[in-house]
């Protein structure tokens, strides 16, 4: 058995190689970032090359204790365990509530941009290469179900109904669906009308409603069916929008993007109210990149210059928290009683309601 490692025992990776990867997530720099990511040669055609020469390229995630504080993209939790994905495949996961992280086996070294789990057993990531993998222990193993190295772009999002019924969404329009919980997955990217072939950054479902996809140049598609039909909205913003999650509320949900911008919708997206957050230096500038529905009801939503947002009134209002070191955040979960687990440039923080650490790095 893997011995766990502590957050504090391990060094930071260097400023360089965190800027280099971090602006390879189009949720956090927008579509000139994702276009930039996408230009580069992926790690995924690198190994292909280096087979070509006779040159062995490994087939695992390597192990690395440096991984607790590299870029990470997503976290989540599969009941009471953590699981926090990012950079070169690493997944981790946490039974103490982020006190100690083990390593999972994970088939792929590719940058994995988002996770999601139905239970405490079975959950879906994504990432570049429009990988998909798939676990059904809780996030300690996992099995490749999809990639396409040819389309070169990556998968930005995942969101699963149940075991069987699932979708993943990403650059140039993509989304696929399941039916069979992975064993197939089925490009269904025209049933959206996206002729641009927009990004899609991001796919949550509003409580007790449907499903709703944001994107690129203020995308908005909306399914009352829960994916069996898609329509087109008229957007209040016609910039990225990097994410959305609902409130709790039927046909409630807030959506975010560059720049601080957030929008309100109590009808399914319907109408929008646009939300100004207000700092000690005039409104919010930050980008944000990743939000949560805390079991209390409060919402989070986490962004550049470590900015953590919290509304307590079903986003009607936010207040904002910058973190001393400003890194950039890239995903949130709740933690143990009010605290919040965060992800982003510098790894895993384990957090007070605020965002303040609560372990020394």
């Amino acid at each position: 058995m893997r011995e766990p490692f502590s957050l504090a025992a391990v060094k930071r990776h260097t400023a360089e190689r965190v800027f280099y990867l971090f602006a390879r997530c189009s949720r956090l720099f927008g579509t000139l970032a994702l276009s930039a990511a996408i230009m580069l040669p992926s790690l995924y055609s690198m190994q292909a090359n280096a087979k070509t020469e006779g040159v062995a390229a490994p087939a695992y995630s390597i192990e690395s204790a440096a991984a607790v504080s590299g870029l990470l993209l997503d976290v989540t939790r599969a009941g009471k365990r953590l699981v926090a994905v990012g950079d070169r495949g690493h997944i981790l996961y946490s039974d103490d509530d982020g006190q100690q992280w083990l390593q999972a086996r994970v088939p792929s070294q590719q940058l994995l941009t988002a996770v999601f789990f139905v239970d405490d057993r079975y959950g879906w990531a994504v990432g570049h290469d429009a990988l998909i993998l798939a676990t059904r222990d809780g996030g300690a193993t996992w099995m490749r179900q999809f990639d396409d190295i040819e389309r070169e772009s990556p998968l930005l999002d995942v969101w699963f109904k149940d075991r069987n019924t699932g979708y993943a969404v990403g650059a140039y329009g993509a989304i696929f669906e399941t039916t069979n919980g992975g064993q197939d997955w089925n490009d269904i990217s025209d049933s959206l009308d996206n002729e641009d072939g927009y990004h899609l950054n991001a796919i949550t479902a509003v409580s007790n409603t449907g499903l709703f996809v944001v994107g690129e140049m203020g995308a908005m598609f909306r399914s009352a069916d829960w994916g069996l039909t898609w329509e087109t909205l008229e957007g209040p913003y016609d910039g990225s929008l990097f994410g959305a999650v609902g409130t709790g509320k039927p046909e409630h949900l807030i959506v975010y993007g560059l720049r601080g911008h957030i929008f309100r919708s109590t009808d399914f997206g319907e109408t929008w109210a646009e939300i100004q957050v207000r700092t000690e230096n005039g409104t919010l500038q930050f980008g944000l990149a990743d939000a949560s529905l805390l079991a209390n009801g409060d919402v989070l939503i986490v962004g550049h210059g470590g900015s953590v947002l919290r509304s307590s009134d079903n986003g009607e209002s936010f207040t904002v928290f910058n973190r001393a070191d400003r890194t950039s955040l890239a995903g949130v979960t709740s933690g143990a009683g009010q605290g919040v687990i965060l992800v982003g440039q510098n790894g895993i923080h384990k957090t007070d309601a605020n965002g303040n650490d609560l372990l020394d790095k």
